[in-house]
């Protein structure tokens, strides 16, 4: 696991398609933005399903990504 610091209006990389922007923080919480390509899953860790849970631990594993595909090559935005 990488470990990174970031200070309000800061973002990380990944890749060069994704975007993490710290938007805002409150005591102990951070609110983020992410930009990614529309292809790209993005979802809370705790809202998933348990058996979804178990099936993108064991892709993680294994070196394959377990998310759905969507057509078109469009870009979202998700503000936290």
């Amino acid at each position: 696991m990488l470990i990174l610091t970031r200070r309000l209006g800061e973002s990380v990389l990944i890749g060069d398609q994704i975007r993490v922007k710290v938007l805002s923080v409150r005591g102990a919480q951070v609110r983020l933005g992410i930009d990614a390509p529309r292809e790209i899953q993005v979802n809370r860790d705790e809202v998933l399903e348990p058996g979804l849970k178990d099936e993108r631990g064991a892709a993680r594993e294994s070196g394959h990504h377990s998310g759905r595909q969507s057509a078109g090559g469009d870009r979202r935005s998700f503000r936290a």
